[in-house]
């Protein structure tokens, strides 16, 4: 296999670096392929399976309810294949956490279970909450119900556990109070503790002042766990969320060793301006093809349809190693 070389940005100029382009198939994914009836689709996890793409994707009805739909493609681009039906549905009589739908999945492979874990929203009648599911083949989930209290969401397993112990990434919120991203810890992937903030929501005007969120699961490199988190500028027109990135150590991945100070991406073209909640770029998931070395971001777009972005993981390391460390202020 030819080993990819990678091309560093020209960090030294006054442009800002496009580190994700998008795909000129965008949107790649809309309601009208599903081959059933669907409102909306969006907010996909992504994974490589049997040397393909998979998206998990949310799904919206009529409704208002959500569900998670399959779909697969030998290119990342086109060409997907969906189940028939609903993938991954809520149970309400087995899961009454589920009573208003599931949403917004994350997908993980965890080595020591060899199997995919799968954290995802459950609507509960009190308020949001992470459940989580297991799989080996994307057909047969074994659920494992709420792992989190509402009102809890954004959240993704590390594929591997530290000293022990599994750590889980979250985004726990109360009325009245700033949302944080925060890390747990746990021994059997049911009972969690030892909860402490990880990513500050800044202060004042920047983009990500008061509420910010896990994006795609932590991706593991030789620099450390590269993490996309998203944050939400409320302005007189309404809410923006918008892309940044964060590096974490390798061994301990509580410690953030850098953090972007401005966003890497945001909604620019109609597609993520425009739809059920405008101005919105999403992302549950992303994919690193290690032969190339591109990244593969796949986000929802005004929580209306499937984007996909794509960038060199040499650029986005050499981009955040430029950025500070955090302060006491982040």
């Amino acid at each position: 296999m030819k080993r990819y070389t990678p091309t560093l940005l020209n960090l030294e100029d006054d442009s800002y670096p496009e580190l994700f382009k998008r795909s000129p198939k965008n949107p790649i994914i809309t309601a009208k392929d599903l081959p059933y009836p669907a409102h909306t689709i969006f907010n996909p996890g992504a994974t490589s399976f049997k040397d393909k793409t998979l998206l998990l994707a949310r799904v919206e009805d009529r409704r208002g309810f959500s569900h998670l739909a399959k779909a697969v493609s030998k290119d990342g681009v086109s060409k997907w294949i969906f189940d028939n039906s609903p993938t991954l549905d809520a149970e309400p009589n087995i899961h009454p956490e589920e009573r208003w739908g599931i949403e917004d999945p994350r997908i993980t492979w965890m080595t020591d279970l060899e199997k995919w874990a799968i954290t995802y929203t459950s609507f509960s009648r009190t308020g949001p909450l992470i459940s989580l599911a297991l799989t080996r083949d994307f057909v047969n989930f074994e659920k494992q119900g709420s792992i989190m209290s509402p009102d809890d969401k954004d959240a993704a397993l590390f594929p591997r556990k530290f000293n022990g112990k599994y750590l889980l990434i979250h985004r726990p919120y109360s009325d009245g109070h700033k949302a944080h991203i925060w890390v747990s810890t746990s021994t059997d992937l049911h009972s969690w503790g030892e909860n402490q903030i990880l990513l500050n929501a800044r202060n004042g005007g920047w983009w990500d002042a008061n509420k910010i969120g896990l994006s795609a699961q932590p991706l593991e490199t030789p620099e450390g766990w590269l993490l996309l988190y998203h944050g939400v500028k409320h302005t007189a027109a309404g809410a923006i969320y918008r892309l940044g990135l964060a590096l974490l150590d390798l061994e301990n991945p509580k410690k953030v060793l850098k953090r972007s100070n401005e966003w890497i991406f945001g909604p620019e073209e109609p597609y993520e301006k425009f739809g059920d909640v405008g101005y919105v770029v999403f992302p549950c998931g992303w994919i690193l093809n290690e032969a190339t070395g591109i990244v593969s971001m796949y986000y929802g777009g005004a929580d209306s349809c499937i984007g996909l972005a794509t960038a060199r993981l040499s650029d986005l390391l050499q981009y955040i190693q430029k950025c500070p460390e955090p302060s006491e202020d982040d």
